[in-house]
């Protein structure tokens, strides 16, 4: 039928547990903005995400002027940077 998922109820919840890392470049502190004080942004920040949540974290973190770097679920290791 038209409107109804094939997945499960089972499914849905494994999904919905699911929890991503995002490595974020280029954040400034909430702080420094309002108080009108110039800092240079830091080193990467890792977001936890829900799955459910990803796409609109993502468009929050561009609104917020940051890059995302990469996207691993948690507890997965890290890739390794050919050299």
């Amino acid at each position: 039928m038209l409107g109804q998922s094939s997945f499960t109820r089972g499914s849905t919840a494994t999904a919905n547990s699911r929890i991503f890392v995002y490595e974020v470049a280029g954040l400034q502190q909430n702080d420094a903005i309002q108080s009108n004080v110039q800092v240079r942004t830091s080193a990467n920040t890792f977001v936890q995400v829900p799955y459910n949540r990803m796409n609109e974290k993502m468009q929050q973190i561009l609104r917020m002027g940051g890059k995302i770097v990469s996207i691993q679920p948690l507890g997965s290791k890290p890739l390794a940077s050919e050299s």
